[in-house]
């Protein structure tokens, strides 16, 4: 599955954010500045073509149905990310927030209790 561009992510979540819709109902989620309608299309065509949203006919507009829930797709981009940058290893993806004070000692033990927990289940 190819990588979204951050124009494409922004379109996605709203997607997901309405299950599905038009690109008008689109524009209307997206952050100001918002684009114009024809460049929102071409980025929905996009996502049409990399397989993120299907695209059904009604009348003379198309409705879009995502094709990726937004849990598969975090899952998908984290493992890239932490393969790219962190050579596979979530210890030094952790290591570089908690070095940056990006991440306090007790949200990492927050983080431990949640590891075990989810071990005794």
């Amino acid at each position: 599955m190819e990588r979204l561009t951050q124009p494409e992510e922004e379109a996605m979540r709203a997607f997901w954010q309405l299950e599905g819709g038009f690109i008008k109902d689109v524009l209307e989620l997206l952050p100001e500045p918002r684009p114009p309608y024809t460049t929102l299309a071409s980025t929905v065509r996009n996502l049409e073509r990399k397989g993120y949203l299907q695209g059904e006919k009604l009348g003379n507009t198309f409705r879009f149905t995502p094709l990726i829930a937004a849990e598969e797709y975090r899952k998908r981009f984290m493992s890239t990310f932490v393969g790219d940058y962190f050579r596979n290893s979530y210890k030094e993806l952790v290591s570089f927030f908690a070095k940056d004070q990006k991440i306090s000692a007790e949200e990492l033990k927050e983080i431990v209790r949640m590891i075990e927990k989810g071990q005794e289940e």
